[in-house]
């Protein structure tokens, strides 16, 4: 969690509306190990495709809403990988307002190496492990995510998706 006392001092006097976003972490497989995709925002920002659950949607609806939003990823080239749900929680200042987020992820396989970036991201990468948890290095909690990803991934041993059929002209 990234609250830190102040903010939690902060958050006791005035109410904190509550956010609410979900994603995915995305990774496939590849000789070096599995890749991990980031999505590039502004300055030196890189995070997970996510963004916020809409009013009636489930979290999971909305991690692969987002998913497909941002990266252009289909569901159908996306095998989740069950018992898998990580969540951080923090408090955040947006002008005057005290924000309570919560950030729910889970995780996915792909073969897809190609990514179609939304217009709110300037570009993306697929990263093993240890740079991505360098380029994640401000991000604390996201580190942490991503090793229980990765250990998670490596316990399990997903059984690789089934091979995209030919496309056919």
């Amino acid at each position: 969690m990234r609250d830190r006392p102040e903010e939690r001092e902060r958050a006791s006097r005035a109410p904190a509306k509550r956010e609410i976003t979900a994603g995915l972490i995305v990774f496939r497989k590849t000789p070096e190990g599995p890749k991990f995709l980031l999505l590039y925002h502004r300055g030196s920002y890189w995070n997970f495709p996510k963004g916020h659950v809409e009013q009636e949607e489930k979290s999971f609806d909305a991690a692969i809403r987002e998913t497909y939003e941002e990266t252009g990823i289909r569901k159908s080239d996306l095998r989740i990988i069950p018992d898998f749900k990580a969540h951080e929680r923090f408090y955040f200042r947006r002008g005057k307002e005290t924000v309570f987020k919560i950030v729910i992820i889970y995780l996915a396989e792909t073969h897809e190496e190609r990514v179609k970036i939304s217009e709110e991201h300037q570009g993306y990468g697929w990263f093993l492990l240890t740079d991505a948890k360098k380029i994640l290095s401000k991000h604390k909690d996201n580190q942490k995510i991503l090793d229980r990803a990765y250990q998670f991934v490596r316990i399990k041993r997903p059984v690789a998706l089934a091979p995209h059929p030919p496309v056919r002209p």
